[in-house]
């Protein structure tokens, strides 16, 4: 692939056939949607064990969160689709997105997003407060902070992108306990520091393309050498979060740190690889495991405290 933008023939630009539900789970970005609410359940369900709370006696305070916290993601990520029209045809797995075939037209998209953003934030409020106001740092951090600041203009701009992606958990604690308890914050780093490796992984996949769009992520303007480097201190970076929640126990200790280990094991070994994007995959998709293991396994360590 050449580093402006590819010409496509008539048989690469043919658009999928799709239907319109699938367009709209395609703007709102659904995976996003879903791998968010486990965090922001997560933290929902561990504030509540932590403060005695009984967990059955506030499905409200459950659906407020969870349906508030779904709708500002899905808002934010459709406003990122808008940002993003100009630059996603260059990219192949964002150039079927309907804002790019103009299945969905940018007036739509603006008042379906803002829609979102003012039921979901009128629902986390219903929560608390506390909940509003991180569901609001959310929103300005995904789509002001990364997409409209950083994303093009810096080589940083994974890690600021990583301060959204963090806060769903603390939404989620923010429900139950707005102060925020020391489990919050052990929450939001443990995300926080689990994103760099993660997006590094993606971009490096993708390099190519990010070069044709003119976007600066670490792999394109660093090189895969210093990538690896970086993904190596997040992931060692991680090893003593879990001792921040010991309120778990010692079984969540040590398969927390059995997953860091494999992690730490599968960074390490990239030093060695002759086919860098197939190692790639594997510590994205280690990383998809290891986050959906660990948030899981906190909500039944959680039960049994």
């Amino acid at each position: 692939m050449s580093n402006g933008r590819t010409i496509l023939t008539s048989a690469e630009s043919e658009v999928v056939p799709t239907s319109a539900f699938k367009d709209f789970l395609a703007l709102i970005k659904i995976g996003i949607v879903n791998s968010n609410l486990i965090t922001t359940f997560t933290g929902l369900f561990l504030a509540f064990q932590f403060t005695g709370k009984h967990f059955l006696h506030n499905i409200d305070l459950l659906l407020f969160t969870l349906v508030g916290t779904a709708l500002i993601i899905a808002g934010s990520a459709a406003l990122n689709n808008l940002i993003d029209r100009d630059i996603d045809p260059i990219m192949s797995r964002t150039k079927a997105r309907p804002t790019v075939t103009g299945r969905f037209k940018a007036p739509a998209v603006l008042a379906l997003a803002l829609t979102f953003i003012v039921v979901g934030e009128v629902l986390l409020f219903s929560a608390s407060p506390a909940a509003g106001f991180w569901g609001l740092a959310g929103i300005l951090s995904y789509v002001v902070l990364y997409s409209m600041w950083s994303k093009r203009k810096h080589v940083s701009n994974t890690v600021v992108g990583s301060l959204s992606g963090a806060i769903p958990p603390l939404i989620g604690w923010a429900a139950v306990e707005p102060a925020l308890g020391a489990g919050a914050w052990a929450l939001f780093l443990i995300m926080f520091i689990w994103q760099p490796p993660h997006f590094y992984a993606l971009a490096m996949r993708r390099t190519e393309e990010y070069r044709a769009a003119n976007i600066p992520m670490l792999p394109v303007v660093k090189g895969f050498a210093r990538t690896k480097k970086s993904m190596l201190v997040w992931v060692l970076l991680l090893f003593p979060l879990p001792f921040l929640l010991p309120e778990l126990g010692i079984g969540f200790l040590l398969l927390a740190t059995a997953l860091n280990l494999g992690w730490l094991y599968l960074a390490v070994k990239g030093f060695k690889v002759k086919e860098d994007l197939k190692w790639a995959t594997s510590m994205f998709v280690y990383s998809l495991n290891y986050m959906t293991i660990l948030f899981v396994a906190m909500i039944i360590f959680s039960i049994f405290i």
